[in-house]
């Protein structure tokens, strides 16, 4: 690999590390956090999650197709993590609810 290369994964590792490095330094800092912040930090990973898992189950070829065993399955599992909050019968069920589509 040419200088070049390598200069660029060593910077990417030492900015990587001071980025990290910097939140344990300033944590002190960020320990009050205001009420306000606290809110809209918490919707950050539902957020991140469906902006995963939507795509994946609405348009899995590339074109949104409705009537396909994904998105009934996700549905199906969406159903059942409201009712029981458990999240090992969650995946179960979305996982029975594929696989009896499929064998249909």
């Amino acid at each position: 690999m040419t200088l070049s290369v390598w200069l660029a994964v060593v910077g990417a590792g030492i900015g990587t590390y001071a980025m990290r490095l910097s939140f344990l330094a300033f944590a002190d800092r960020l320990a009050d956090v205001p009420p306000a912040v606290q809110r809209i930090l918490r919707q950050i990973p539902p957020a991140a999650l469906a902006s995963i898992v939507l795509p994946a189950l609405l348009r899995p070829e590339g074109q949104l197709d409705l009537a396909q065993s994904r998105l009934v399955a996700g549905v199906a599992a969406g159903l059942i993590a409201w009712r029981t909050r458990n999240v090992a019968l969650t995946l179960g069920g979305g996982m029975a609810v594929v696989m009896l589509i499929d064998l249909l």
